[in-house]
């Protein structure tokens, strides 16, 4: 799924520390590349999140990166007051969950709108945010509202 990149000029928005390494650099590459991939077991399909060196479902280690479609739906939310992270982010700080259609649920931060009961059911698609770490810039994968769907055309005759 490409749902862009981050806007070519924007300046980075400090964030708190990724977490890199085996499968977690492979994440942050397709990002930067505009795509939503996780991993998916070879042998059922079944998508794996977060990171992981085998398959939740199988124990399989044959796992690729597949693209999602950066479609889903918010099924929860919460706000952060605390401080958990030294000022970096602004209090309270938005965060959602998201169901992708392609299966499993991913935790992010919504853009566009407000996290709040109201969201609840809203239908969302990927979006990346130009971002920077103590390891550099990186694309972060954010959510806002998706368009409404084009009204069927009426039926010829």
């Amino acid at each position: 799924m490409s749902g862009g990149g981050p806007v070519p000029g924007a300046a980075p928005e400090l964030r708190p520390d990724r977490t890199l390494g085996p499968g977690h650099d492979e994440f942050w590459n397709w990002c930067a590349r505009g795509e939503l991939r996780l991993q998916a077991c070879e042998e059922h399909g079944h998508i794996s999140w977060p990171v992981t060196t085998a398959c939740n479902t199988c124990g399989s280690t044959r796992l690729v990166w597949q693209a999602l479609s950066g479609r889903g739906t918010v099924v929860s939310w919460c706000s952060f007051a605390r401080d958990y992270y030294d000022g970096v982010l602004p209090l309270p700080w938005p965060v959602i969950v998201v169901a992708l259609e392609d299966g499993p649920f991913f935790l992010s931060n919504p853009h566009g709108f407000e996290a709040a009961p109201e969201s609840i059911g809203l239908p969302v698609r990927l979006k990346f945010r130009a971002c920077r770490d103590s390891a550099g810039d990186f694309a972060l994968p954010l959510f806002e509202p998706a368009p409404a769907p084009l009204p069927e055309p009426p039926p010829p005759g």
